[in-house]
């Protein structure tokens, strides 16, 4: 299932409880070059924190101006971080941007769009897109249900 969840070219987060979590090698594709970031969303409660945390692992440049749009502008760039597919897992994800729903809205529905720009291959030398893709892990099953709900409110409901 989530190899499938790898190759397809859907736009959608995923997310899983940790008892349906499976290895990595089972998640990745066998070859190419993949950058992995793993994140605890525990560590980014507010916008900031989420900020600073995914800029250290992204490595995003000095030019990031710690605010959505050059989040969303940074996501669908990387061109300082050249890979084959990128993968950004983040632990205790119902905790993430817990301090307020509309910013975890926005981070939902920038997340899945720019999802969708890396799976897009138009304009890309190949023709083909790139894996981007975010798995957000919960404790529970009654978790990852709920989250996938809120996921769909802020992601179809922005449009």
């Amino acid at each position: 299932m989530m190899n499938d969840w790898w190759n397809g070219s859907t736009g959608q987060l995923a997310v899983c409880s940790r008892s349906t979590l499976v290895e990595l090698a089972a998640v990745l594709p066998a070859t190419g070059r993949f950058v992995v970031a793993r994140l605890d969303a525990t560590r980014m409660p507010d916008a900031d924190h989420a900020f600073y945390e995914l800029s250290d692992a992204l490595l995003f440049p000095g030019y990031f101006g710690w605010n959505w749009d050059a989040l969303s502008d940074c996501l669908r760039d990387l061109n300082w971080l050249p890979a084959d597919g990128y993968l950004i897992v983040v632990e205790n994800a119902p905790r993430l941007l817990s301090s307020s729903a509309e910013d975890q809205r926005t981070m939902f529905r920038i997340l899945s769009r720019v999802v969708r720009h890396w799976a897009d291959p138009l304009g890309r030398p190949d023709g083909r897109g790139v894996p981007f893709k975010v798995l957000l892990l919960c404790d529970r099953d009654e978790e990852a249900v709920l989250l996938r709900q809120e996921i769909a409110c802020a992601v179809h409901g922005a449009r």
